[in-house]
């Protein structure tokens, strides 16, 4: 399979970059001079970089665009206005999820959606196919550069290229960069205070340079998928094909607060409300290693002698020094409960807890 690049490859390639395969993108998962643990410690007590390019794009444009994915995806729209975006899934009519995703509301007829990066393509293939006439739904995945600054300087490095900050959360604003027009988001996956500027690729390159020296006095570090894949499950961050899927629904993920629940129409409705009514299919937990023990995702989680669910995600926590997971448990496991984890043969202690893990900082 031909892997596609993000416009910022070259720069990736001279920060000698360790490349993977992410979603049919190759994009950095860590880089030279230091790796994951540092590239978290930066975002966790500095400033970060992350190209996530890979992530998708859409529009979907014309008279009753926001209206029409309203009928569509989970959450309300009602709930948000122009200028701000949205956490929503995309839902199988039996409630398994295809996509979560990011809708950003520019207005009643305008809305730029952010799947994905392996499931834009379909995602947009079942909008269009319901679309009523006069919706122009566009996939724009490989028209715009998505970068994420994160961390407690973030401000200060983008205040200093001149780019709006101190919007709300979920919020957005428009600007200019080097006569680009990009979009400013106080949006981001690590837990901490952050933006991600959606840039047309061409302005790509320039934005990354103009970050990277804007955010030296700060610490600013170039960070790969690895360290945000750290960084969203210190936070309980879902990820889509481990936590969600076609078979782990939003009332399994224990999403709920991202569902429309009194809306008369979304997609998988009929599902989940039985399913939240029948109050008997799995949920997604967080566990906390008692030793040394890692967990990763598949790792049968016993209780008592009997399997009682499987790990979905789990890595070594940089921050709290031990491991964390999220795993899909069976009702009668609570909060408090302790659990063990068949860790390559081994049997090691966990605590079931609430995530985060980390106390989050994104406001």
């Amino acid at each position: 399979m031909t892997l596609a690049h993000s416009p910022l490859h070259a720069r990736h390639l001279e920060l000698g970059a360790k490349l993977a395969e992410f979603g049919g993108w190759e994009m950095p998962l860590e880089y030279a001079g230091g790796g994951v643990l540092a590239e978290h410690k930066a975002v966790r007590e500095a400033v970060g970089v992350f190209d996530v390019s890979h992530l998708g794009k859409a529009t979907v444009q014309g008279p009753g665009a926001a209206a029409y994915l309203d009928r569509c995806l989970t959450n309300a729209f009602g709930r948000i206005g122009p200028g701000q975006a949205q956490y929503t899934l995309c839902c199988d009519d039996d409630g398994g999820v295809v996509d979560d995703l990011i809708a950003y509301l520019r207005a009643d007829d305008d809305v730029l959606l952010v799947p994905n990066a392996a499931n834009t393509a379909e995602v947009v293939r079942r909008l269009v196919e319901r679309a009523p006439d006069g919706l122009t739904i566009t996939d724009r995945h490989h028209d715009f550069a998505v970068l994420a600054v994160q961390g407690p300087r973030s401000d200060e490095t983008l205040a200093a290229i001149g780019l709006p900050v101190s919007h709300d959360y979920m919020s957005y604003a428009e600007a200019e960069l080097g006569g680009e027009a990009i979009t400013v988001c106080r949006t981001g996956y690590t837990g901490e205070r952050g933006y991600e500027l959606v840039v047309p690729a061409a302005a790509a390159v320039t934005a990354w340079d103009a970050i990277v020296a804007a955010g030296e006095q700060y610490g600013i570090r170039a960070c790969g998928l690895g360290a945000r894949d750290t960084l969203r499950t210190e936070m309980g961050y879902p990820l889509h094909g481990q936590d969600l899927s076609r078979e782990i629904s939003p009332v399994m993920a224990r999403l709920g607060w991202a569902v429309g629940w009194d809306k008369p129409e979304f997609w998988g409705r009929d599902a989940l409300l039985a399913q939240r009514a029948a109050g008997e299919v799995p949920l997604l937990r967080g566990l906390v290693a008692s030793g040394r023990g890692i967990a990763r995702p598949g790792m049968v989680v016993s209780a008592g002698g009997a399997e009682v669910g499987r790990v979905t995600s789990g890595t070594f926590s940089p921050t709290l020094r031990q491991g964390v997971a999220l795993a899909l448990l069976d009702r009668s496991v609570a909060v408090g409960d302790e659990v063990t984890v068949d860790v390559r043969g081994r049997t090691e202690a966990f605590a079931v807890t609430a995530p985060p893990f980390v106390a989050s900082s994104t406001r």
